[in-house]
C-alpha cells in the first residue's frame, strides 16, 4: 500500500539575526516550518497566508515570499504518509507568537545543533539548502 500524501505549503521565516523560526504543533515531539495542508482549489502561497494567519497571526503580502523548490519527504508527525511541500522564503522584522494548534515556537540559528526532533523535511531538505556547511 502506497504512503498517503499530504500536500503542503511552508516557510522558511528568518528573523533580523539569520534565525530560522520553527514551529510544534500540540501532541507532537517534531519541529518544522510554519505552514500547512492545501486545501481544494488552494494554490500554495494562498495555503501559506490562510495558515501563517491562523498559526501565528502573521499576514505578509505575496510579494514578501520566495519560492524555495518543491520537496517530498517522509510526514514528520502522521504515520504511513508523505508531504508535497511547496517551500517558500520571507523575512520576518517583527514577534510572533504561537496561535491555534501551535504549542511552541524556536528559533534556530545556523550555528545551532540540529537534534532529532527536527521534522525530516527540515533536516534533509529545506536547512541543507538555506544553511549549506561549506
Amino acid at each position: 500500500m502506497s504512503p498517503r500524501i499530504l500536500n503542503i505549503a511552508a516557510a522558511c521565516l528568518l528573523d533580523n539575526a539569520g534565525r530560522l523560526l520553527l514551529v510544534r504543533k500540540r501532541g507532537t515531539r517534531m519541529f518544522m516550518l510554519p505552514g500547512g495542508k492545501r486545501e481544494a482549489a488552494e494554490s500554495a502561497l494562498q495555503t501559506l497566508a490562510r495558515e501563517l494567519d491562523e498559526e501565528l497571526n502573521l499576514q505578509l503580502p505575496e510579494a514578501a515570499f520566495t519560492p524555495l523548490g518543491r520537496f517530498n519527504e517522509a510526514a514528520a508527525n502522521e504515520a504511513d504518509a508523505r508531504v508535497e511541500a511547496d517551500i517558500f522564503r520571507a523575512a520576518l522584522s517583527h514577534p510572533v507568537a504561537p496561535a491555534a494548534e501551535l504549542e511552541e515556537l524556536r528559533w534556530l540559528h545556523p550555528d545551532d545543533p540540529r537534534g532529532d526532533d527536527l521534522a525530516p523535511l527540515l533536516r534533509l531538505h529545506v536547512l541543507p539548502m538555506i544553511w549549506p556547511k561549506g
